[in-house]
């Protein structure tokens, strides 16, 4: 669809569900390779972002399958490792999160080739926090093969790392790095939203340790090994108060389901 035509001038009435928070679910989803057991992940809004990144998870070779629309398993104790943790097809390349699993398979693996959205340099899609953060804790990161992002470390040892903007996605991805670190690492300056919170919970619910989430200190002792869970994402703050705005914007009269009254302070 290129556009949207709307015939305003109406009321809006009725109630609406709202999804889980798309920001969170990428994070948490690439999250899950993290162990090799089973993780079930509830409340998966069904977008194409998420289909995306499934199907890119599934293609590095782990086991991905829908128990119902919005309900997820994956299992990633079947890849393989080693320098085939390559990503890159044309669908990954169209959206943002894929430095998410560039964050994951590190952690894991100490190695991964991850596309960057279309194929751009990092001067036109900046990932230099990301990068900044893979660094300090001891990855060595190449853009190769026009376009991809490549990172592998010997070892990784947890660090203090200073973000000079205040950035979800280097936040996310670096977190996702360092939970399986030697040692502890110190995110200053953290991304402090709802969905940070949530990949920090589900990775604690892993058996991760991590403390700060929520603030703009983020700690994080390094463990040897994370297990499956069982987790549900949060609502997604964004499209509930869309709805919100356009229900007062319209005088309407709008019943909004699942959310988290505490996220929408600001709206």
């Amino acid at each position: 669809m290129e556009r949207y035509v709307i015939k305003g001038g109406v009321a809006l009435e009725g109630e609406v569900t709202i999804a889980g928070a798309k920001n969170a679910a990428l994070g948490i989803l690439a999250a899950a390779v993290l162990t090799d057991e089973e993780c079930i992940i509830e409340n998966v809004p069904s977008v194409e972002d998420t289909r995306v990144l499934l199907r890119a998870i599934e293609g590095l070779g782990a086991r991905v399958k829908y128990i119902d629309e919005h309900t997820v398993s994956i299992c990633a104790g079947t890849i393989s490792g080693g320098e085939d943790l390559r990503v890159d097809d044309a669908y990954i390349r169209k959206i943002r999160a894929s430095y998410y699993l560039l964050g994951a398979l590190l952690g894991k693996y100490r190695y991964a080739e991850v596309a960057l959205p279309g194929g751009c340099d990092i001067g036109l899609r900046p990932i230099d926090q990301h990068i900044k953060g893979f660094e300090a804790l001891g990855a060595t990161v190449d853009i190769v093969n026009g376009g991809m992002v490549r990172a592998q470390a010997d070892q990784l040892s947890g660090r203090h790392v200073y973000m000079d903007v205040v950035t979800v996605g280097a936040t996310i991805s670096i977190m996702l790095a360092a939970v399986l670190a030697e040692g502890k690492t110190t995110i200053e300056n953290a991304a402090k939203e709802p969905h940070i919170v949530d990949v920090a919970n589900f990775l604690n619910s892993m058996g991760a340790n991590i403390k700060g989430a929520g603030t703009d200190v983020i700690r994080i002792r390094g463990v040897q090994k994370l297990k499956g869970t069982e987790y549900s994402i949060i609502p997604d703050q964004i499209e509930a108060g869309t709805f919100m705005i356009a229900a007062a914007a319209t005088k309407g009269d709008v019943v909004i389901n699942n959310v988290i009254p505490r996220h929408l302070e600001p709206i």
